[in-house]
C-alpha cells in the first residue's frame, strides 16, 4: 500500500460519504425495479410508477449535491477526492437515464413493448443490483476479490446489453411498419443501453479505486 494511502487509512474519515454512496446505489436499484414493471402495466397504472422513478431521480440529485458539498468541506476523504467526484457523477448518470426511459413511456404513450425492451430492462436491473452490492463493499476495502467479481458481472451485463440493443434495433426496422413507432422504441432502447453503459462506468471507477488501494 502506498504511503499516502496508508496515511489516509489511519486518519479519521468523514463516514458520510459511504452513507451517500449507499443511498445513491439503493435509489438506482429501486428505480430500475420500478422501470422493469412498466411494460406490464396499463397507461394509467404506469403513471404512479413513473412519478416514483422521477422522485428517486430528484433524490439522487440531492445525494449528488450533498457529496460535492461534503467533498468541498472535508480534509480527509475515504479515497481520492477525484475518484469520489467521478463515482458520484457516474451513479447520477445511471439514474438520469432510468428516469429518461420512464418518462418516454408517458410522453410517447407506449403500448406493447418489443422483447428487446423487456430484456434490456432486466439486464439493467441486474446490473444495478450488482452496483449496489459493489458500493456496499467499498468501506474498508476488506473484500477486494468479491468486489472484483461484482465488477466482472457488471461488465458482462453491459456486453449482454450491447447484444440485446443491436438485435433489438434491427428487429424494429424489420418488423415495424410505422416509422413513428420505430423512432419511439429506438429512443427507449438507446436510453436503456446508455444506462447500462453508465453502470459499466461505475464499475470502472470501482476498479480504479481497488487498484489504488491494493
Amino acid at each position: 500500500m502506498r504511503l499516502d494511502h496508508l496515511i489516509q487509512t489511519l486518519l479519521p474519515h468523514d463516514e458520510h460519504f459511504y452513507n451517500f454512496f449507499n443511498e445513491a446505489a439503493r435509489n438506482i436499484t429501486d428505480a430500475a425495479d420500478l422501470l422493469r414493471r412498466l411494460p406490464s402495466l396499463s397507461a394509467a397504472d404506469r403513471e404512479p410508477f413513473i412519478k416514483q422513478i422521477n422522485d428517486l431521480e430528484h433524490a439522487g440529485d440531492t445525494v449528488t449535491h450533498n457529496v460535492f458539498n461534503e467533498l468541498n468541506s472535508t480534509f480527509v476523504t475515504p479515497f481520492d477526492p477525484e475518484d469520489i467526484h467521478v463515482l458520484t457523477s457516474a451513479l447520477d448518470d445511471i439514474l438520469d437515464n432510468i428516469d429518461g426511459s420512464a418518462r418516454r413511456f408517458s410522453l410517447y404513450k407506449i403500448g406493447v413493448c418489443p422483447p428487446s425492451v423487456l430484456e434490456l430492462m432486466e439486464c439493467l436491473y441486474l446490473s444495478a443490483k450488482e452496483i449496489e452490492t459493489g458500493i456496499g463493499l467499498l468501506k474498508g476495502f476488506k473484500n477486494p476479490r468479491r468486489l472484483k467479481d461484482v465488477i466482472e458481472r457488471v461488465n458482462a451485463y453491459e456486453n449482454e446489453a450491447d447484444v440485446i440493443f443491436a438485435r433489438g434495433v434491427g428487429s424494429l426496422f424489420e418488423e415495424m411498419t410505422n416509422p413513428i413507432e420505430v423512432i419511439k422504441f429506438k429512443e427507449i432502447l438507446v436510453a436503456l443501453e446508455t444506462a447500462t453503459d453508465k453502470c459499466e462506468d461505475v464499475a470502472d471507477v470501482l476498479d480504479t479505486i481497488i487498484l489504488k488501494h491494493s
